[in-house]
């Protein structure tokens, strides 16, 4: 049975915070409120479980978490999402795809996401459909914007809502909501799929992403901020905070030892530092090169 007390405490958050906030919420829960029966893409994000609470309480037992579960998302992001939906005493399914069946997510040209998201989301629209579901919504936001976001483009075809996108909702504003309202997962690091590690015009394997999901999994056991290990022709290209670099020069011979008995055969530590989607950087000179 959908939870009372549930109700009452996202409505004591709204009051909390602050004001412009509040207003997008309400708009929100308004635009929410207009489907019967709706499915919510649910990876276990922040953004994902911000609409799934506000869906939840709008619809109740009207609404479904489905998470897509693949060898692109790391075990723990599967088991992450199943911990939330239960917190939030939502309806949740796991369905398990496999995006390296279709040739433009293996072959990773840049417009990989474009079909990912095209099979992925398709199942998803097949799924709801099929249930008597009215309408699919995702949680992709404003500052998705701000990156080369070919998957965009997916969505809109196949008609997939995002109403925090519609609303003008931030990163920000998400985070400070789901921390008034106590949830634990409010400053969860960014997560990407798997396969945003492999450079474009590297082949995707199940091998390469085992590698990438093992070296990560050890490194956020020594280190808990935002990371990434890219891969490079068996290269692993670390990116984490500046702040973090100390720690990982500290551990240096054991992180080595560590990630090459995963596969790889050298482990780099990258200067910059962690920043969103760094193998973008090069899609001026790569678009110019398939043009």
């Amino acid at each position: 049975m959908f939870c009372r007390e549930f109700l009452y405490l996202l409505d004591e958050v709204v009051k909390k915070v602050a004001e412009h906030i509040a207003n997008k919420i309400e708009s929100l829960r308004k635009r929410i409120k207009k489907y019967e029966k709706a499915v919510i893409a649910f990876s276990g994000g922040v953004d994902s479980t911000f609409l799934l609470m506000v869906a939840v309480q709008e619809l109740g037992e009207r609404v479904l978490a489905v998470t897509l579960d693949s060898m692109l998302i790391p075990r723990q992001e599967i088991e992450e999402a199943q911990r939330i939906a239960h917190q939030l005493r939502a309806n949740h399914k796991i369905v398990s795809l496999n995006p390296l069946e279709v040739p433009g997510v293996r072959e990773n040209q840049p417009e990989r996401c474009y079909h990912c998201k095209q099979y992925l989301f398709g199942a998803l629209c097949d799924l709801a459909g099929k249930e008597g579901y009215q309408a699919v919504l995702d949680g992709t936001i404003k500052d998705d914007q701000s990156d080369y976001r070919p998957g965009m483009r997916a969505l809109m075809e196949l008609g997939i809502y995002s109403p925090l996108l519609e609303e003008g909702i931030t990163k920000d504003e998400i985070r400070q909501f789901l921390r008034t309202a106590g949830l634990s997962s409010w400053n969860k690091p960014g997560a990407a799929c798997l396969a945003s590690r492999i450079p474009y015009g590297e082949e995707i394997t199940a091998d390469k992403l085992k590698m990438i999901e093992g070296a990560e999994a050890y490194l956020n056991s020594i280190i808990n901020g935002q990371l990434r290990v890219r891969w490079h022709q068996g290269i692993a290209r670390i990116e984490a905070s500046v702040d973090d670099f100390p720690v990982i020069l500290e551990h240096r011979e054991e992180i080595t030892e560590n990630i090459k008995k995963m596969g790889f055969s050298y482990v780099t530590l990258d200067l910059v530092g962690y920043r969103r989607g760094s193998l973008n950087e090069l899609l001026p000179t790569l678009q110019r090169s398939y043009a």
